[in-house]
């Protein structure tokens, strides 16, 4: 029997590759790839054997889209900041069943989703960005299956994503694997404008959203979900929600929705990225 044993959401901001490159912002984001590693390394202690992330950065006009692959290999640049994020290289082996037996229980829960096995259909950095430091200097054999599923999800009602989250646990729990559940993306994203982004790289965009962010963090903290769930989607809307905060419907939905109430467990601190909202939380299962 398959299990979640773990939850959390995870950052996925360029500036962690630019992070790892000399210039002036080497190492501006070692406490967000630190709780990267220490999410997988406490995933891995679990039992983890397969990761499924919720990519706010994969955009679908239309269903709900499972990326299960065989395999997925490459090398990466972002069409988006490519002066961020270029030349990335990555390796992971993929879960075709799972991403199959995913859709299956989200189409008998009356939400429309699709699972590709298609070499040429490729990761997004919001996949890939955690991926790479939750691997990063992790021997082969301890590397995690990848399932990436759609969360930019721009035609889509929340309370779908919720159902899908649900969907997702009852599939994982009729498989034979042990998951670690990833929704990968921001809490607020308004993106500073063109003239001010560089001023910007570690900070909000507008206090509001910052004010916002950090009244969010505590609700989570103290595990008042209820009250969470009932302001996501007027949170999603007036803090400009990265990818409408589908993959955090998603997430709660798969630990119990507003009925869930276990404290989040903050790895890394909030923090200001380009005008937008950052964190690292575990959510216990």
């Amino acid at each position: 029997m398959g299990e979640v044993v773990m939850a959390a959401k995870v950052c996925h901001v360029p500036s962690m590759y630019l992070s790892e490159l000399p210039g002036k912002h080497h190492g501006c984001r070692e406490a967000a790839i630190a709780g990267h590693k220490e999410i997988a390394r406490r995933a891995r202690e679990l039992g983890a054997d397969t990761a499924v992330v919720f990519d706010v950065h994969w955009l679908v006009n239309s269903g709900y889209h499972i990326n299960c692959g065989e395999a997925f290999n490459g090398t990466y640049t972002s069409n988006e900041l490519p002066h961020f994020i270029k030349n990335m290289t990555y390796d992971y082996q993929g879960c075709t069943e799972l991403g199959e037996l995913i859709a299956a229980e989200a189409n008998a829960a009356d939400v429309r989703t699709l699972a590709h096995n298609i070499p040429s259909l490729e990761l997004e950095y919001g996949t890939l960005v955690p991926m790479r430091y939750m691997h990063m200097d992790v021997p082969a054999a301890e590397h995690l299956k990848v399932v990436s599923i759609a969360a930019w999800c721009a035609w889509h009602r929340l309370e779908d994503s919720f159902t899908f989250g649900a969907a997702v646990r009852r599939a994982i729990e009729k498989s034979d694997r042990k998951v670690l559940v990833l929704a990968s993306g921001s809490l607020s994203h308004r993106f500073s404008n063109d003239r001010e982004a560089e001023a910007n790289i570690h900070n909000w965009t507008r206090e509001f959203d910052k004010q916002v962010d950090q009244r969010v963090v505590e609700l989570w903290q103290q595990g008042r979900f209820r009250e969470f769930c009932a302001m996501l989607p007027d949170y999603a809307s007036s803090c400009h929600g990265e990818g409408g905060m589908h993959d955090t419907a998603m997430l709660l939905g798969l630990l119990g929705g507003p009925e869930y109430n276990r404290p989040a467990e903050i790895v890394t601190p909030l923090f200001g990225s380009s005008g937008t909202g950052q964190i690292n939380a575990i959510f216990p299962v």
